[in-house]
């Protein structure tokens, strides 16, 4: 077997907005916009897409139309400074403000319109203490969080 892909698709109160938020945070491009459905996709990369599904659609089973919870979309960008002043200058919630943390990740998060947390990052080198204790897969000080996928 071979997984062609994976990404997420979200389910969203009002799809329009959901589709706006993430195109204006992650300068993502609609691919598809069925009203019920959108595709996003990244501009240079088919590898980065984004589903958004409105959540009492007849395609969701019963049980699960409820807003996003437990969950959390991660979103790896190459300047995780440009995008939090992006957001900021919209006026959009920081639920954890821009920091830089020993584990190899630069980010913040952020909530799109139904409530789903968003972690936007860039990926820094480890500090050393972290890729000296073994945490690290084929880990050692000159690791980063770049090298390890």
């Amino acid at each position: 077997m071979t997984t062609n892909s994976i990404f997420p698709v979200i389910p969203a109160a009002d799809v329009a907005r959901s589709r706006d938020f993430y195109v204006r945070l992650l300068e993502l491009d609609v691919v598809f916009d069925g009203g019920w459905y959108v595709q996003l996709q990244q501009r240079r990369t088919e590898a980065v897409q984004l589903g958004i599904v409105q959540r009492d659609h007849d395609t969701i089973p019963d049980g699960f139309r409820t807003p996003p919870a437990g969950v959390l979309v991660s979103v790896e960008v190459d300047d995780v400074d440009d995008v939090h002043g992006r957001a900021v200058a919209a006026g959009l919630p920081v639920a954890l403000s821009l920091r830089s943390e020993d584990f190899g990740q630069r980010h913040f998060m952020t909530t799109d319109p139904d409530g789903l947390l968003v972690d936007v990052i860039t990926v820094i080198p480890y500090a050393e203490h972290v890729a000296e204790s073994g945490a690290v897969a084929g880990g050692g000080a000159d690791e980063s969080a770049a090298g390890v996928r």
